[in-house]
């Protein structure tokens, strides 16, 4: 169950949010607030998966109010105006949706949001160590488990519940879901993409509008996953 906060100063704007979100079972409403303030002491005391974010509203701005967050969970802007889109997207939202919201682009932005939990790599902090400090990894192909450096490997991409890894020299086809692979790669070497791609950040040639390219090959880039990259090429 994915528990939630509604910050909005417009009643009908709530509404309009609880009756799309309603829909979906595996959703709690912790809390409905007319202004970021009231939500602090919550977000300081519950565990929230998601915030439903006005962006114009009294005393302080939802973009701001996000950015005072040092943990925040992930966060849907809903507003009347396009003009905080950049800003929003750079604090690494799962979407901007602009009043009023029908109930398909609310369902789009809840997929979006599906995508990356399920995509999210795990917190374990001895998770973590390994696969900041694993060189290789085991791919099971053909009744066999191939051993595979990490420094050979080009990109991953996903085909439903099977994973192809394109490496240097040849490639490997293993049954493996990309979610659970991505928990076993270390994060400082690779990066995803697309909810179909993991590439080698060092093997990356260029980066244009929407892809990247890895050995002459465009991978695409998810509008989820373009924050994340956007973070790296500043970083680089």
């Amino acid at each position: 169950m994915y528990r939630c906060i509604i910050i909005d100063d417009e009643p009908i704007a709530i509404r309009v949010i609880k009756n799309h979100l309603s829909v979906f079972t595996n959703f709690e409403i912790v809390a409905e607030c007319n202004n970021a303030l009231e939500a602090m002491p919550i977000l300081a005391k519950e565990k929230i998966d998601l915030l439903f974010c006005d962006i114009q509203m009294p005393q302080i701005t939802g973009v701001d109010f996000v950015r005072t967050l040092q943990h925040p969970p992930k966060v849907i802007f809903t507003t009347a105006y396009r003009d905080y889109a950049v800003d929003a997207f750079e604090l690494n939202v799962v979407d901007y949706l602009l009043k009023p919201i029908s109930f398909e682009r609310f369902t789009k932005a809840i997929n979006y949001f599906f995508e990356l939990e399920t995509a999210q790599p795990s917190s374990s902090n001895s998770e973590s160590t390994d696969s900041a400090t694993r060189e290789y990894i085991f791919l099971k192909a053909d009744k066999k488990h191939y051993k595979v450096n990490l420094t050979d490997v080009l990109y991953f991409e996903s085909l439903g519940d099977y994973v192809i890894a394109f490496t240097t020299n040849n490639k490997i086809v293993t049954k493996e879901r990309i979610s659970h692979l991505a928990e076993n790669l270390p994060r400082e070497h690779f990066i995803q993409i697309h909810r179909s791609y993991i590439v080698s950040i060092t093997k990356i040639e260029s980066v244009g509008p929407g892809f990247v390219e890895i050995n002459k090959k465009k991978l695409p880039v998810g509008r989820n996953y373009k924050p994340q990259l956007n973070k790296l090429l500043l970083n680089l």
